[in-house]
Order: C-alpha cells, then sequence, then structure tokens
C-alpha cells in the first residue's frame, strides 16, 4: 500500500512539473519576454502546489528546464520549445489563467483543460487579413519617410504580395530564413516596377485620367518600405530587455536570431537592387520627412494596427494600440525633428525622441493596462513598432555588403547600424520602464497578493511536500 501511495504521489509531481512546462512553453514560443515567463511561471507554480524554495526554473530559446527537489529527493523535467512566433493573446491568456486559476482554485484537470483551449485557440486573423494589414503597415512606413498617398499604396501592394508569400513559403516547410530572403526579393521588384507607372515612359501610353492618378512625387520611396514586415522588432524589443535583466543566454539568441532575419532580409533586397540596376538608392535616398502630423498620424494609425495583426492582437484592442502608436510617432517626430530639416519640433535627433516617444507611451499604458486587463507589453510594444528603425538596419548591412573600396563607405554603414542599434535601445529602455522603475511599487502590490492566496492553499493542504515521500 505504502509504494502504490508512493507511486501515486510522484505521479502527482511530475503531472504538476508537465503542466508548468507547458505554460512556460506557450510562452516562450508566443514571444513572452523572460522576465515575464519566469513571473507566470512562479506564479502558476505556487497554484500547482509546488513551493518556490524547492523549484528551479532554467529557461532557453529551444528548452524549459525545471527542478523540484530537496535534499532526499528530484523531480527534473525538460521541454522543446520548437515554433517560435508572437502571440499577444495567448500571452494575456495565460496571465490571466495563472492568477484566475489559484484565485479559483482549479483542479488539475480544469486547468489543463483551459491552457489546451489556449494552445488549440485560432488565430484572430486569416493569413490574407494578416498580410494586408502588414502590407498597409509598410505604407505607414513608406509616409513616416516622406512619401505621398499614392507611393503609400505602392508600398503596401508590394508588401502584402511579398508578405503573402512568406507565410505560404512557411507553410510547406521550407528554411525559415530563405523564405524570408525570397520575400524581401519579391517585395523590393514589384516597389521598383511601380515606380515606372510615375514615368513619362509608361505615362506617356496610358490615358491622361489614369496617368494622373497612378502619378507619385516619390515613387523610389517604396524600395525603403516593401520589405518592413519582415523587421523583427519584438524579438529586438525583447533582446535588450532580457538583457537589462540580466537573462543574457535568452537575450543572445533572440539577437542572433534578429541578426539572421535582417541579414536574410537586405540579401534579398540586395539581390534585388543587383537585378534591377539601382545605383545606390537605398544609401542616398532621403528618409527624412515633409509630411504635416496629420499625417504622421494616420500613417501611425495604420502600421501600429497593422504589425498588430502578426502580433495577434485581439480585436478590441486595435484601436487602443493605433491611438498609442500615434501619441509614439507624433511625440518622437516632434523631439526628432526641427528647424535644421525645415520641420516643427525640438530638433533633438531620432535617437533621443524614440526615447521620448516610447518612454510616454510605456508610462500611459502603467494605467492603461488596468482598464483593459492585458499585460503592459500587449499595449506598449504594438503601439512603438512603428519606431523601430528597419530601414538603418538593412542600410547598414548593405552597406556592407555591397562595399567596393570607396572612401567613406565603411563609415556610413557603420554610422547606420550605430544609430539603429540606439534607437532600438532607446524603444526597448522606454518599453521596460515598468520593470525599471515601476515595477518596485507594483511588484510588492502583487506580491502580497499572491502570498496570500498561497497561505490559503497552504492552509488547504494543497502544497505538495517532498516529505511525503519519507
Amino acid at each position: 500500500m505504502e509504494e502504490i501511495q508512493k507511486m501515486n504521489f510522484e505521479k502527482s509531481v511530475r503531472r504538476r512539473l508537465d503542466l508548468l512546462l507547458k505554460t512556460g512553453k506557450l510562452l516562450v514560443e508566443s514571444s513572452a519576454d523572460t522576465s515575464r515567463i519566469l513571473r507566470n511561471m512562479k506564479r502558476t507554480a505556487a497554484y500547482l502546489g509546488l513551493t518556490e524554495d524547492k523549484l528551479h526554473i532554467h529557461i532557453t530559446y529551444g528548452m524549459l528546464m525545471v527542478n523540484f527537489s530537496d535534499e532526499e529527493h528530484s523531480f527534473s523535467k525538460f521541454q522543446r520549445c520548437v515554433h517560435h512566433g508572437i502571440n499577444m493573446a495567448a500571452i494575456s491568456a495565460l496571465s490571466k489563467l495563472s492568477w484566475t486559476a489559484i484565485r479559483e482554485d482549479y483542479s488539475l484537470g480544469k486547468y489543463e483543460e483551459e491552457l489546451e483551449k489556449i494552445a488549440n485557440r485560432k488565430r484572430n486573423y486569416t493569413p490574407w487579413q494578416v498580410a494586408t494589414a502588414a502590407g498597409f503597415a509598410c505604407g505607414g512606413f513608406c509616409v513616416q519617410f516622406g512619401c505621398d498617398w499614392t507611393a503609400f499604396f505602392y508600398a503596401s501592394i508590394a508588401a502584402i504580395l511579398g508578405f503573402r508569400l512568406r507565410m505560404y513559403l512557411n507553410s510547406l516547410g521550407s528554411n525559415g530564413y530563405a523564405n524570408i530572403a525570397v520575400a524581401a526579393f519579391v517585395s523590393t521588384i514589384l516597389a521598383w516596377l511601380s515606380a515606372y507607372l510615375s514615368m513619362p515612359l509608361v505615362a506617356n501610353v496610358l490615358p491622361e485620367w489614369l496617368a494622373t492618378a497612378l502619378h507619385s512625387s516619390t515613387p523610389w520611396h517604396p524600395l525603403m518600405a516593401c520589405a518592413l514586415f519582415i523587421v523583427p522588432g519584438v524579438p529586438l524589443i525583447n533582446f535588450v530587455s532580457d538583457m537589462l535583466d540580466s537573462h543574457f543566454t535568452m537575450g543572445l539568441n533572440r539577437a542572433l536570431n534578429t541578426l539572421l532575419m535582417v541579414v536574410a532580409m537586405s540579401f534579398g533586397i540586395a539581390l534585388a537592387i543587383k537585378v534591377c540596376g539601382i545605383d545606390n538608392f537605398v544609401k542616398d535616398l532621403s528618409m527624412t520627412p515633409h509630411n504635416n502630423y496629420l499625417s504622421y498620424a494616420v500613417a501611425a494609425a495604420i502600421s501600429a494596427m497593422g504589425f498588430s495583426t502578426i502580433f495577434n492582437i485581439p480585436y478590441r484592442l486595435l484601436p487602443v494600440v493605433a491611438i498609442g502608436g500615434i501619441i509614439a510617432v507624433c511625440s518622437r517626430n516632434y523631439a526628432n525633428l526641427g528647424p535644421s530639416n525645415n520641420n516643427i519640433g525640438l530638433d533633438l535627433g531620432p535617437i533621443i525622441g524614440s526615447l521620448i516617444g516610447s518612454s510616454l507611451i510605456s508610462v500611459i499604458c502603467i494605467k492603461a493596462v488596468h482598464i483593459f486587463h492585458v499585460p503592459h507589453h500587449v499595449l506598449s510594444i504594438p503601439s512603438v513598432i512603428p519606431m523601430v528603425p528597419g530601414v538603418l538596419m538593412y542600410r547598414a548591412l548593405f552597406g556592407l555588403i555591397e562595399m567596393q573600396g570607396v572612401v567613406g563607405e565603411l563609415t556610413d554603414a557603420f554610422s547606420n547600424g550605430v544609430k539603429a542599434s540606439l534607437i532600438i535601445l532607446c524603444i526597448a529602455i522606454g518599453v521596460a520602464i515598468p520593470n525599471i522603475f515601476a515595477r518596485q511599487w507594483i511588484a510588492p502590490e502583487r506580491r502580497r497578493k499572491l502570498d496570500y492566496l498561497i497561505a490559503e492553499r497552504k492552509a488547504n493542504g494543497k502544497f505538495v511536500d517532498l516529505d511525503d515521500l519519507k
């Protein structure tokens, strides 16, 4: 009888560890930052009755490891994390589940059932909806670079088709980095072809009304923005956030993955530029916008909502992140632009401007999370994504790829790389403000709430006691 009780006890412990690992796996594969993964897993462990002082969690990009042990007994389990994506809806649902389960005293079966629902829930948007929204998001980037609204549609169409092609190639199971290169190549070729609709050679053979409708005064700008759906904004921000929180292994893994994605994108664009025979436009075409702030606001809202569909944001939050994008981008532009480039603003430059824009929206989101009942990053990251310097990143890599020994080439490439890195750092610092500063006020209150629930569960005998194995 004692042997059967011991086997049942060990089986119960392993089941609890399995549920904990499945929770962590969903968070890792949904692109939660490492601090959030740890917080949610520890809260879930408290629900599962696994005491924190006996629980050890190790998180890497491809593997989760947990150990539950005392001086005499040890239980270890591992879980691979393979299918990485971005799923803000899952992150939000898992956060709510961890609190609800401990507050309402879910059975293990009930918790597992809810976990499976989250894991198997259909995404909020169809592939074509995502491709179309992401394409228009790239068009929004193009407006921020100074293009007119005709070029906005050209950039959007090229991005829509390129993004949908990438999704199709991914569904076939081909290499993800190769798919990125192909998508970037196709998008750039399509954007290059669209530029000829504004050239006299084509315009002269079209009816006058059609030539006027198709004409763009900024025909080359779509080539800068048409492949920006590839830029991994969320992994970039998570990388910096992880490094700031001392999760170096996870941060470096995310950084390497991000670098490979940008290299693949740059290779596809560079190949397209060679095929098209365009002379150095990627380095020389100005990105300084001279649109009005209404155009910036509309473009920012389109970009924020468009990229939010990639992140699987719930429908109800789309207007919220649109407003967040407007606040972030317009405040960034006001701080960045100024008299030196014939604009209205403080003329502080893009680095300080990005820090101000991301910090402002991050502080607003500290309050907004209590209104909309979602984690901070679910609101803040989609709002600041329109500020990610994708063009500077691939200009830096493109400059290195195309280097031919001309004086200043290395300097230009290095300058673009440094600017892009500093802007990403400032965006990530702005987004991380709650973890850096506000967490010391937020965390104690949540800790007291969790400690109360834990004490209640311990009093009801809900915690695992390894002494029972003796």
